[in-house]
């Protein structure tokens, strides 16, 4: 498991997510692997949905992540966001 990043804010029914800034994280050789498919987790490990599309900046892209059907989209603003 891995830190993607947050979400900032709702959009059509998906969750909208800013990558993490690279700079904040050793880890940059895996930074841009997040793709169409990739489960998405929340801090307690529960799943929370798939990523839909990749946007934006290649340096920090958005996400936007359809929500599973119990998860209220609401909650998810300001939450952290996990990869599988």
């Amino acid at each position: 498991m891995r830190r993607i990043g947050s979400v900032v804010r709702t959009a059509q029914g998906l969750a909208i997510l800013r990558v993490d800034d690279p700079d904040d994280d050793a880890d940059d050789g895996d930074r841009h692997r997040d793709e169409i498919g990739t489960i998405v987790l929340d801090d307690s490990l529960e799943e929370v949905g798939r990523v839909v599309d990749v946007f934006g900046p290649i340096e920090r892209p958005y996400l936007a992540v359809t929500p599973d059907d119990d998860v209220h989209l609401a909650s998810l603003v300001g939450s952290t966001l996990y990869a599988r």
